[in-house]
């Protein structure tokens, strides 16, 4: 039996239910900003051991929460760990992720299985049991996965890519070809996301990184309906409540619609739509979570407090608000900004719930 949970302020609202103030984490809220991560990483060796060493992967997703009063803790892995689990052999270097195998032949898509998570991928949901074991209750952990386009993007391109030609030209080439790796991910993300709400996971959010790339009708046929089937096959309820599924499309602001009809819980938004026009185009559909520009974490401390106080007004009162990022948090940001952000959010925010 694990230990009840004190703040489920963010599950609450991730479901629209009422809450005292507005619920707040951070992408990359674990990272490189942060002096005791460096050390970890330094100690681990490399990035790949320390997403591999569930003891040092729970630490680190352990440090924010420890300096901040944040409403949840994020997992720390990585959203490659699925093609890696299928044989592509993930690296990093100084530019960032690459595969030694990446998919270049229809053949090679043809060969791929889906991974069993509990033991190609047990080092993560080791630091997800690890992780619940350490919080002991205190706020709920959220799992992850990149949505099966972007791990597609990221799996026939070989690495991060400027023009995404490789990837287009495979769905335009060989559809049938693109449909099955699709397919084959998309199964491969459900598992994954299930083995990780049974260790543990009480919420989890599906990265669709480079869904914004893409055409109107691309979007729809390629990231949609993928997504699609990984939210129908998703265990959502576990510990005796719900557990809610958040989406994110970065550079994906033009099919908010769409994505409102996907069956998830909840919209992360990028800071390309405000929170007022958000709420205006879908209503209540869905929860809405961001989504404050990460570039205003190294603006002066006034300018940024600002910027938050417009973002809490713009979606306005009542529930269905998770104040997030609109990306991840960089490097260069001062711990200390962060700690304002999360307390002035946490006091602004609490006069639209009265």
């Amino acid at each position: 039996m694990r230990p009840p949970l004190r703040n489920d302020r963010l599950l609450r609202a991730l479901l629209r239910e009422p809450v005292d103030m507005t619920p707040v984490w951070l992408m990359r809220q674990a990272g490189r900003y942060l002096p005791e991560y460096r050390a970890v990483r330094e100690r681990a060796g490399s990035f790949l051991a320390l997403c591999t060493t569930p003891e040092l992967a729970c630490e680190v997703t352990l440090q924010p929460v420890r300096r901040f009063p944040l409403d949840a803790a994020i997992l720390f892995s990585d959203i490659l760990t699925i093609p890696d689990a299928m044989g592509l052999g993930l690296e990093f270097d100084d530019q960032g992720p690459h595969f030694r195998e990446p998919l270049r032949s229809v053949e090679s898509i043809r060969r791929l299985a889906v991974p069993d998570p509990e033991q190609a991928l047990r080092y993560v949901l080791d630091t997800v049991r690890l992780v619940r074991r350490e919080l002991d209750g205190r706020i709920p952990l959220i799992g992850f996965s990149g949505s099966p386009w972007t791990l597609a993007t990221y799996m026939v391109e070989g690495s991060g890519s400027r023009d995404y030609r490789l990837i287009k030209g495979l769905c335009f080439a060989e559809p049938l070809a693109a449909r099955h790796l699709l397919d084959i991910l998309a199964q491969s993300v459900t598992a994954y996301l299930n083995a990780q709400i049974a260790a543990g996971a009480q919420a989890v959010m599906l990265f669709d990184t480079w869904g914004g790339i893409l055409t109107e009708r691309g979007y729809h046929e390629y990231s949609l309906d993928p997504m699609r089937s990984v939210l129908a096959g998703l265990t959502r309820s576990a510990e005796g409540r719900k557990v809610p599924v958040i989406v994110f499309t970065k550079g994906g602001s033009a099919w908010l619609e769409a994505q409102a009809d996907l069956g998830s819980d909840a919209i992360s938004l990028d800071w390309t739509v405000s929170l007022a026009t958000a709420r205006a185009r879908i209503g209540d559909r869905v929860a809405l979570q961001g989504n404050l520009d990460p570039a205003f974490l190294t603006a002066p401390t006034d300018r940024m407090c600002t910027e938050i106080k417009a973002l809490l007004a713009d979606y306005g009162t009542g529930s269905g608000h998770v104040f997030n990022l609109g990306h991840g948090v960089t490097p260069d940001v001062d711990p200390e900004q962060v700690a304002i952000l999360v307390d002035t959010v946490h006091h602004l925010s609490a006069p639209y719930h009265r």
